[in-house]
């Protein structure tokens, strides 16, 4: 359009440069976008409210936090959507506390800004302020409708918290609210019921679907999975390639680990070495760490350390240690030592954690004094570990707690009330 030449030459509005930047948003285009953006200044249409938004909007999707601030405060007219875009910018940048003043101080507030704001703090792993969030929306803005977003971010905190209670209200309230289940709402129900030990619960949720999709399926094999019930998770992806639904690499994985955790190696050995042609599934260090793990728990160790040194990407540190872990279950003392000294290789903060299961090894196999020089050259190191954190859920309400704060009053108050 651009090129044009009179008298056919036509020149771009703000119905142009919205619909122009925003697909370079959705094609990942900064640079282009970037482009746009200095035609925007030069045309003056910067004071356009649609077009600053999709700047915005632009901005957010990769993270420019600052760019879109820029544009946000160069603005004569906000509306809801500028504020939103911007604390999508935030949120996508994972600066929650910068996320969270910015949403104190908007006039007005949507299903998007509150579907931001829970997403956003699940995403930064703070399950317990997305629910919190979530619980606030309810009483503080009742007019707000609750939409597919809001509920499935809600359910992943749930799951990651392990809050049954909240769960089972969401899931009994969206049918009150008029919210449709979809597919996203549907896994992410089973994914919350698994994971907060109810399988049964999953299940019914999976049998109520009519037609279940690739997701459904790999959200029940997952959480199969991760109950011990590798048989079942091995029939339930059968029927998905009865039914001709193509699994994709997370279903992969999920069933890899229900074989691992079954003790099914022939069935994971298939799997694994067919995903490729049968699926078109590429294996990641993710499908290679469950291999070996499904090898190491059954006792194929020496197979197993084959794998790890064949693999055509690098192991990282989750591999080395799932076979350093399955040493110490069958007490292979020489192979654990070598499987040390290729993690000695790495860089100390990719090798935190294995000089402990060394020194259980060792320990398991009563060598005291090689537990002892396990623990010097541990101790001459600096201490990286993450501070340990605990979610309890009492009456519907989630507590979170760090290790230090073991002996605080409210857990001792949770204690008895548990008692």
């Amino acid at each position: 359009m651009l090129t044009l030449d009179h008298p056919f030459s036509a020149v771009p509005d703000d119905y142009t440069f919205t619909s122009v930047i925003t697909s370079c948003a959705h094609q990942k285009s900064i640079v282009h976008g970037e482009i746009i953006h200095g035609m925007v200044k030069k045309n003056g249409y910067l004071m356009n409210l649609y077009v600053a938004n999709s700047l915005i909007n632009m901005y957010a999707v990769f993270a420019r936090v600052d760019d879109a601030h820029k544009v946000f405060n160069e603005m004569s007219e906000l509306d809801v959507f500028s504020w939103t875009s911007l604390l999508g910018a935030y949120a996508k940048g994972g600066k929650m506390d910068l996320a969270s003043q910015l949403f104190e101080e908007m006039p007005v507030r949507n299903d998007v800004s509150w579907a931001v704001m829970i997403s956003g703090s699940v995403g930064c792993g703070r399950y317990a302020k997305a629910l919190a969030y979530f619980c606030k929306l309810g009483k503080s803005e009742p007019k707000v409708k609750l939409n597919e977003a809001i509920i499935v971010c809600a359910l992943s905190a749930c799951a990651h918290l392990g809050a049954l209670d909240q769960g089972s209200w969401i899931h009994g309230n969206i049918d009150k609210n008029g919210i449709l289940e979809t597919s996203n709402v549907r896994t992410a129900l089973i994914n919350m019921y698994a994971k907060c030990g109810r399988i049964d619960c999953a299940n019914r949720v999976f049998d109520n679907i009519s037609r279940p999709d690739v997701h459904n399926f790999t959200s029940l094999i997952s959480g199969l999975s991760i109950h011990g019930l590798g048989r079942h998770a091995i029939r339930m992806f059968n029927r998905m390639l009865v039914d001709k639904i193509k699994p994709n690499e997370v279903t992969v994985l999920g069933v890899l680990n229900g074989c691992s955790h079954s003790g099914l190696v022939k069935q994971g050995l298939s799997i694994f070495y067919n995903m490729e042609s049968s699926w078109g599934i590429l294996p990641k260090i993710e499908h290679y760490g469950c291999f070996v793990d499904l090898l190491g728990r059954a006792g194929y160790l020496a197979k197993a350390f084959g794998v790890v040194k064949s693999m055509p990407i690098d192991p990282d540190i989750v591999v080395w240690r799932a076979l350093l872990s399955a040493c110490r279950v069958h007490r292979r003392t020489y192979l654990g030592e070598r499987i040390i000294n290729h993690i000695g290789q790495l860089d100390s903060q990719s090798r935190r954690g294995a000089e402990i299961l060394l020194s259980n090894l060792y320990a398991s196999l009563g060598k005291w004094d090689n537990v002892s020089l396990v623990r010097q050259v541990m101790s001459k190191q600096k201490n990286q570990s993450d501070i340990g954190c605990s979610w309890i859920e009492v009456n519907g309400v989630v507590h979170e707690f760090r290790v230090a704060d073991q002996l605080h009053p409210q857990i001792i108050e949770i204690r008895n009330k548990l008692k």
